[in-house]
């Protein structure tokens, strides 16, 4: 009984942290990559350069700033046409969507997951993501109808003590 009570507790903290299971990037993780991927511009293989610049997209779009997030989703999808690998294809449209996720637009983010789902159905981080990306939905849903009621319910107010207002006058 003691453990439903904790988690019901702790999905209320969760709902109003907004906290999520994806994880998070450090910028020194980011300059790591992107030094990396300068290494192997200079004399590399192919199959190199396009890890580092799979681990770079990783890093930008995990990071808390939102530019590196703009810039690793800017990265996915200019390499993404080119991509013929399945599984490869499948990971871009990951982080692509974690991307779009980091940067609140969740309807692409869904889109794209669904996407992964649907090329592997099993795949539990698409799996957390997508759920991470409906609470996050049902989440602002629920403040958009609070928000609604609120003004609503000062609308009520104002107009009924405008109306008692005049009917205390005549």
């Amino acid at each position: 009984m003691d453990a439903k009570i904790g988690k019901f507790f702790d999905s209320i903290g969760n709902f109003f942290t907004g906290s999520d299971n994806i994880p998070w990037c450090d910028s020194d993780i980011v300059l790591g990559c992107e030094r990396e991927v300068a290494e192997a511009e200079k004399d590399s293989s192919d199959e190199r350069k396009s890890e580092c610049l799979l681990r770079l997209s990783w890093a930008l779009v995990h990071s808390k700033r939102p530019e590196d997030v703009q810039r690793g989703i800017a990265m996915l999808e200019g390499s993404l046409p080119s991509t013929s690998d399945p599984l490869q294809m499948r990971e871009k449209m990951y982080l692509l969507a974690v991307g779009y996720y980091r940067s609140g637009d969740y309807t692409r983010s869904r889109h794209l997951v669904d996407r992964c789902l649907e090329i592997a159905p099993d795949w539990r981080q698409a799996i957390t993501l997508k759920k991470s990306i409906e609470d996050h939905i049902k989440k602002d849903g629920v403040i958009g109808i609070g928000i609604a009621a609120t003004a609503v319910t000062a609308v009520g107010l104002v107009a009924g003590g405008l109306a008692a207002a005049l009917s205390r006058k005549k």
